[in-house]
């Protein structure tokens, strides 16, 4: 089936096809004696995930489990789908999260004035899923995936409050969600992830360094794929967090205001993908994932928080767009 493509270790990622985008956000189904899936991606995926879970041979009741790295709709938002479709799976998120899968009115409301008409085309509306299938994890967990196999969850934040990282105890799979930024295959580079109104540099780097004590074998990214190269992958996503905030901080001080500041980002690190008309859409759905705007708006946030209010400052809902 396309899109669906194994790994190795019973592990299979499913191309969620976001906005009609391949290769730009996955689920990983790790199939044994209690199936689980990692990310559901966005609501309008959700047909595109059941069909590649069927093609699998995970069946309605077949579903133990549903895994969220956190509540951001690309990796959360069909979680209602998927658990009306699988009524036997039970849903673990991090507890900072779990209230808004029971009641994702707010969380659905924010997202429409942040992204406008672009909601019902990229995403649609997160649907409730039932408080008691809900299990919230704490600072770490296990969830069990049968056969002596687990997923040891701990909270990752620094991009999202609501953030856990699961390691695979068979595999030495890493799901890194955003929490080690999102990497791009086409060009094998890192780029940030650092939305408002939740990234925090301190905690995002000590949440690398939390990924670097379990020593995974691989990292598999919800944007885009594994990676096998673990160390270097982190130290490079480190080195382009760090320098896209002292980019922000540069700005900053020289009194850009946020587009300026968008522009000269824009401008500095350019995507690796070929420069050629052959690569538009994919650079353009890149941008789309993980927009300039929105990262330097989350960076300029912190810095904020952190350091003073700055001339780069700017209302996340009109940046994102």
């Amino acid at each position: 089936m396309d899109g669906v493509t194994d790994l190795g270790g019973e592990v299979f990622e499913i191309d969620t096809l976001m906005g009609g985008h391949t290769g730009i956000t996955a689920g990983y189904l790790i199939r044994g004696d209690r199936p689980c899936l990692v990310e559901t991606g966005t609501a309008l995926s959700a047909p595109t995930v059941v069909d590649a879970l069927t093609h699998l041979g995970i069946g309605p009741a077949d579903l133990a489990t549903v895994v969220v790295t956190h509540i951001h709709l690309d990796h959360a938002g069909g979680v209602g789908d998927i658990a009306a479709a699988f009524p036997n799976a039970q849903i673990v998120v991090h507890e900072r999260g779990a209230r808004h899968l029971v009641d994702p009115t707010k969380l659905v409301a924010s997202a429409h004035r942040v992204f406008g008409p672009v909601m019902d085309e990229l995403f649609g509306d997160l649907k409730p899923t039932e408080a008691e299938r809900i299990i919230a994890l704490g600072e770490v967990g296990s969830i069990d995936l049968g056969g002596g196999r687990r997923l040891d969850a701990f909270h990752a934040p620094g991009h999202a409050s609501h953030h856990l990282g699961l390691l695979d105890s068979i595999t030495g799979d890493l799901y890194t969600g955003d929490a080690a930024g999102v990497y791009v295959p086409e060009s094998d580079e890192l780029r940030p992830a650092t939305p408002p109104p939740d990234f925090d540099l301190h905690l995002a780097l000590a949440s690398m360094d939390r990924m670097r004590d379990v020593a995974p074998a691989r990292l598999l990214f919800s944007h885009y794929g594994p990676v096998v190269e673990v160390d270097s992958a982190l130290d490079r996503s480190e080195a382009v967090l760090r320098e896209w905030v002292d980019m922000v901080r540069q700005a900053r001080t020289m009194q850009m205001d946020l587009d300026h500041a968008v522009a000269m980002v824009r401008e500095r690190t350019p995507l690796a993908i070929p420069d050629d008309a052959e690569y538009d859409e994919r650079r353009d759905a890149w941008e789309q994932l993980s927009s300039t705007a929105a990262n330097v708006a989350g960076i300029s946030r912190w810095l904020d928080q952190t350091e003073g209010h700055g001339s780069t400052s700017g209302d996340a809902a009109s940046v994102a767009r």
